[in-house]
This record gives structure tokens, C-alpha cells and sequence, in this order.
């Protein structure tokens, strides 16, 4: 995964200090960390294979509902 994303902005975050929200940051990541730590190493990989057949299984619906649109504008003209 990315590290270096950046988080979209929320609504919020005007009314908290930059340093505060940095402080937050790192306490999120350093929770998944230790989360990470708990688990053994063959269920991350594992959830992370299965996340990726997830999002294809969505690809693939998405482009079977693309099809069907093209196939209904083509016959419609």
C-alpha cells in the first residue's frame, strides 16, 4: 500500500491545529501497526489477496454493467 497518500479533507479540520492533526495521524498508523502485529503474517497476506479478488470481482460487474449499456445504446440507434 501507498504510505504517502494524502487524506482527503474534512470538513473538520479547520478546527483542529495542524499539530494535532499530525499527532492523530501517526496514532492511526501506529494502531494498524500493532494491529498488524497481532495477526499472523499468513492472514495479512492473505486478506490482502482477498481484498484485491474483491475489488476485481467489482471490475469485472462494472464492466459486465458497461457492456450491457453499449449494447443497449447501439441497438436503441
Amino acid at each position: 500500500m501507498n504510505e504517502n497518500k494524502t487524506p482527503a479533507p474534512k470538513a473538520f479540520e479547520s478546527c483542529l491545529p495542524e499539530e494535532t492533526r499530525q499527532h492523530l495521524r501517526a496514532a492511526a498508523k501506529e494502531f494498524r501497526k500493532s494491529i498488524e502485529e497481532l495477526l499472523p503474517q499468513g492472514f495479512v497476506t492473505h486478506q490482502k489477496r482477498a481484498r484485491k479478488e474483491v475489488l476485481l470481482a467489482w471490475r469485472s460487474l462494472i464492466d459486465a454493467a458497461l457492456e450491457r449499456m453499449e449494447e443497449s445504446e447501439s441497438k436503441a440507434t
